[in-house]
């Protein structure tokens, strides 16, 4: 009965191979690998049965990572481990590499830390390439050089040698991150320069345009100056004249200038000689007297009179 689990994982485990590489289905390998990881139950269980669920864990990872589901690898196989100390290193050197290609090592920080400060994991004989894998792919990366050496120093599973070895590449990367810190600083540099001499390009354009405004409106405005007062007066009068003064359809009797001396005596006296026949029109006054108006004389007299004066 115990060996049931076993036999069903390990032919799940061939399924989802088939399905990874041949098939290249890889939402239907994971579903496998799921399947037979749940088969087995949780614990490690027996070396064949902790090799099964290590290979279905390795095929499980490389699906997900096909299908670009990258972020769910840790959380899906620590569902199945329940603790990083308990990740075979198989797994967890596939983690560290996967993080490490799409740059996000970060991830990877803690959980290497767990698994090679515990005390089980410092017997196996994986521990000295996990630590050289975390050490490259984790730590230096992150820039954490002094938890660098103090990990080189403080292990014990290289010699001296090994260690000079490690401590030379910590100090060429920490050489090549100042290196880069200060390129990137001086790339910022010069684009905060680039941007600044943009943006002043853009405000004196932006002067030149406003002065070159202020000059038109200030033209504008002297040739509104310069236009003539009185012809402007004399074209607001004739306007009044036809508009107001002279409305066919108004029957009343208008107002006539003429007939209260408004005008000189002898602009009057040669317009009124031209007028063949005269009219008289007699009002009577609120105060009861006779007034004599003479009919105004034509239009066309009285406009020529008026373009005399201007």
């Amino acid at each position: 009965m115990r060996s049931d689990p076993l036999a069903q994982a390990a032919s799940l485990l061939e399924e989802a191979t088939d399905l990874l590489v041949l098939h290249r289905d890889f939402a239907a390998a994971v579903e496998r690998c799921e399947a037979g990881c749940d088969s087995l139950g949780p614990g490690t269980g027996p070396e064949s049965s902790a090799e099964v669920k290590c290979s279905l864990c390795v095929v499980g990872i490389q699906a997900l990572a096909e299908m670009n589901r990258w972020r769910e690898v840790l959380s899906w196989v620590l569902q199945y481990y329940h603790a990083p100390e308990h990740l075979p290193p198989k797994v967890l050197e596939l983690c560290i590499l996967l993080y490490s290609k799409v740059r996000d090592p970060q991830v990877m920080l803690e959980v290497g830390s767990s698994w090679l400060t515990d005390q089980t994991n410092k017997s196996l004989p994986e521990y000295g390439s996990m630590l050289e894998l975390y050490l490259l792919h984790v730590l230096l990366p992150l820039g954490r050089f002094e938890g660098a050496e103090e990990l080189v120093r403080g292990c014990g599973v290289f010699d001296s040698q090994q260690q000079l070895a490690f401590l030379g590449t910590i100090c060429e990367s920490r050489c090549q991150w100042a290196q880069q810190e200060e390129m990137h600083l001086a790339a910022e540099e010069q684009q905060d320069s680039a941007t600044e001499t943009v943006l002043g390009a853009l405000s004196q354009k932006l002067l030149t345009m406003l002065m070159l405004l202020r000059r038109a409106l200030r033209s504008m405005s002297s040739h509104f100056y310069l236009f003539p007062y009185k012809k402007m007066l004399l074209a607001t009068f004739l306007l009044y004249l036809v508009v107001v003064r002279l409305d066919p359809d108004d029957h009343r009797v208008k107002w006539n200038p003429l007939q209260f001396n408004l005008f000189p005596k002898s602009f009057q006296s040669t317009k009124l000689g031209q007028v063949n026949s005269m009219s008289t029109i007699h009002l009577q006054s609120p105060l009861s007297e006779r007034c004599h108006l003479k009919m105004m004389p034509p239009f066309e007299s009285v406009n020529e009179e008026i373009l005399k004066w201007f």
